[in-house]
């Protein structure tokens, strides 16, 4: 596949980032796209390996086909390749902008892998700009009504593969927009709304329904012959130190949805960072798109804690290829704050002791302590090592917890012990007509594995749907 020996002529090149003195003033997009003649260059480097890796469960939870796509965007045919993609790809424009591309340190190339995430990039916006993605609605009807409860990943993926099975489906969304974390969890410029929005107006054309700002319930969806909840893992993990109930603690995201709302409506705010000691607490994605919204809201400065030790800069004997590698990344809100504040934002092995708050109840500071190893295998302050820092917006970005209590109540569910709704025989099924899937299912995890599940519960539900005739 590809060009026989495209990795050893042409070197790996990502789409690049815009210069952070630029992008730092508006909340668009994050890169710009390499010119066609290098894109097609960069799907040349794709090997005739044979064995390839990127489309295993290593490397692709949806089983692309990337070898082959990759052979036909270097032989210049666009149309033939986006539709090998599409195949097993339900949204290209999503994972090929926030997926953290499993498949390229799967590849057979190691650390130079083959630029999939932005081929496919490349892919998709081609078909949407050649007005090649045009509806497709099934031909005919199955006339079963399925419901799905949240429209992030997992729900619209399943309620595109449910209605192209023929299902007349609605997707109920208690925000006033569809698109789950796409649309409130994910900042502007990493994925523009206008992407999200491109893609629900496809949907709703190809007959999906889309009922906003409303409540799932079991009353909600009585009338439909199949029920599927992907409400995601939204409970937030919180901090319980001393003084947590201050003004100006917020989890994050909280903060990043009022951010985007501010990006599409031009009004300021309701949670800002402007001319604030901004302090994050949490390594991942989610507080590195922290401190990229806070530079743009216009902070004084920010800080962002993790608890563990930095990773190593390269893989370990125990992380070999081709898993996921565990090594030192550094993204583009930490560049970003590097170029603004001259220094990485990111303080490891550190966590808060902490909060202080001034006369009005709002933050001033907060005090933390350096974590090290303990004997029991978990992390224990370190005596003497308190630092008093300023801050006047807590970030709390520690990760999730499980799912939603108002939805577990409202269907009558109960989760296991890691705050799951994942059956014991490892399917979607619950119980009854009620079927679950995504983070909700699984726990927190990324954007294509919960494209993944989505599609796999549709399928689900539809060999359900016939199989008992509802």
């Amino acid at each position: 596949m590809g060009k026989t020996t495209g990795f050893l002529e042409t070197a790996r090149r990502e789409n690049p980032y815009r210069e952070a003195d630029e992008r730092l003033k508006d909340f668009e997009e994050l890169h710009a796209a390499l010119p066609v003649a290098d894109r097609r260059g960069q799907a040349s480097r794709c090997m005739d390996c044979g064995v390839p890796f990127c489309q295993s469960d290593y490397g692709c939870p949806l089983h692309n086909l990337i070898p082959e796509w990759n052979d036909l965007l270097w032989r210049g045919l666009d149309r033939a390749a986006l539709e090998r993609l599409l195949q097993t790809a339900p949204f290209p424009e999503f994972t090929g902008r926030v997926c953290p591309a499993l498949c390229e340190k799967a590849c057979n190339l190691a650390n130079d892998g083959v630029t999939n995430r932005d081929n496919e990039l490349y892919l998709i916006e081609q078909g949407f700009g050649q007005g090649w993605m045009v509806p497709q609605p099934p031909s005919e009807r199955t006339g079963w009504r399925v419901a799905v409860a949240g429209s992030g990943p997992a729900g619209l993926a399943a309620a595109q593969r449910l209605n192209r099975l023929g299902h007349q489906v609605t997707v109920f969304e208690r925000a006033d927009r569809p698109g789950g974390l796409l649309m409130y969890g994910i900042p502007n410029m990493k994925l523009p709304k206008a992407v999200v929005d491109r893609r629900i107006r496809l949907l709703e054309a190809e007959g999906v329904a889309f009922t906003l700002n409303t409540e799932a319930t079991a009353a909600a969806v009585a009338g439909f012959d199949a029920a599927l909840l992907c409400g995601g893992a939204r409970k937030p993990r919180a901090l319980d130190v001393r003084g947590a109930e201050a003004g100006g603690v917020h989890f994050a995201v909280d903060y990043l949805t009022a951010a985007t709302r501010s990006a599409l409506s031009g009004e300021a705010p309701a949670i800002s960072a402007r001319d604030r000691d901004v302090i994050v607490v949490g390594g991942g994605d989610t507080g590195n798109d922290c401190v990229g919204t806070a530079l743009r809201q216009g902070c004084r400065s920010v800080v962002q804690l993790e608890m563990l030790p930095a990773p190593p800069e390269g893989r370990t004997p125990r992380n070999p290829w081709p898993e996921w590698p565990r090594v030192l990344r550094t993204d583009y809100g930490q560049l970003e704050a590097i170029a603004r504040q001259g220094h990485d934002p990111r303080v490891y092995e550190t966590t808060v002791k902490s909060i202080a708050a001034g006369p009005d109840g709002r933050i001033v500071s907060l005090e933390t302590v350096r974590l090290a190893a303990s004997a029991s295998g978990g992390f224990a302050p370190v005596p003497g090592s308190e630092v008093t820092r300023p801050c006047g917006l807590l970030l709390i970005a520690a990760g999730f917890v499980g799912c939603d209590e108002r939805t577990l109540a409202a269907f009558g569910v109960a989760a296991d012990a890691r705050g799951r709704l994942c059956p014991a025989d490892g399917s979607h099924h619950l119980t009854g007509r009620l079927f679950a899937a995504g983070d909700m299912r699984t726990g927190q995890s990324l954007v294509v594995r919960a494209l993944a599940d989505g599609r796999a519960a549709a399928d689900e539900i539809d060999e359900w749907l016939r199989r008992s005739g509802a």
